[in-house]
């Protein structure tokens, strides 16, 4: 195997088969564009185990990804995606930087959800961007930026249902999309409680990163009772 990409979190290989790639979760957990940064021993194998659950929920429920199948505890296969340099942030609730930034009130609830934009760049530290900044820096069409707003929305609705189901609200969470060899628009990367918040029901008590960001419990114990918490309503 030949490694093709190693990021913050996860490892992409070529397989034998070119329309295949293996990825790997690593054990590594980080905030603040890698500011803040730790080893966590179980933490890839959560990631892995709940990305995959949550990819395959999603194809049940209609949206198309590059995930293929779980190959082991910290490894899945998935498709070859051109990834598309942009952060698609869905937000149900107003939480994290929205609210440092505009000053919304922390759970305010957003009726219909705000999606928004973010160019994805380390560099520039993934700053938030407008359609036309899009169009300007040539990402994305007119058209491409309709159909990943309506796919999130859609993925929003999906997950909110899960949610639902475990007594969770899900707050807001990132996405991010890529294109096959033949153009198609695919869901990529990962979804678990590293790239969403999602609060209890009742109490607000926080099963994702901010955990870790804000040092306020356990990240492999919070993840392994969220995961609990879907192989329940399984």
């Amino acid at each position: 195997m030949m490694l093709l990409y190693e990021g913050k979190a996860k490892r992409v290989f070529k397989t034998e088969d070119p329309e295949v790639l293996r990825i790997e979760y690593k054990d590594e957990v980080t905030a603040g564009n890698g500011a803040k940064h730790d080893f966590m021993e179980g933490k890839g194998r959560l990631n892995n185990l709940i990305s995959s659950d949550i990819f395959k929920y999603l194809r049940n429920n209609g949206v198309d990804s590059h995930f293929i199948e779980r190959i082991s505890e910290t490894e899945q296969t998935v498709k070859p995606v051109h990834i598309i340099p942009l952060e698609v942030v869905v937000r149900n609730v107003a939480a994290g930087s929205i609210v440092k930034r505009l000053g919304f009130e922390n759970g305010r609830e957003f009726t219909p959800p705000l999606v928004e934009l973010y160019y994805k760049e380390d560099a520039l530290n993934d700053p938030i961007l407008t359609d036309d900044h899009v169009l300007r820096l040539g990402i994305a069409t007119e058209e491409e930026m309709e159909a990943l707003k309506e796919a999130a929305i859609k993925v929003n609705a999906a997950l909110i249902r899960m949610m639902n189901l475990m007594g969770m609200k899900l707050v807001d969470f990132k996405i991010e999309f890529g294109k096959d060899n033949k153009g198609n628009i695919l869901l990529a990367d990962e979804i678990s409680p590293d790239t969403c918040r999602i609060w209890d029901l009742e109490t607000n008590e926080n099963f994702d990163k901010d955990v870790y960001r804000n040092g306020t419990g356990s990240l492999i114990d919070t993840y392994t009772k969220f995961y609990e918490k879907m192989e329940a309503v399984k």
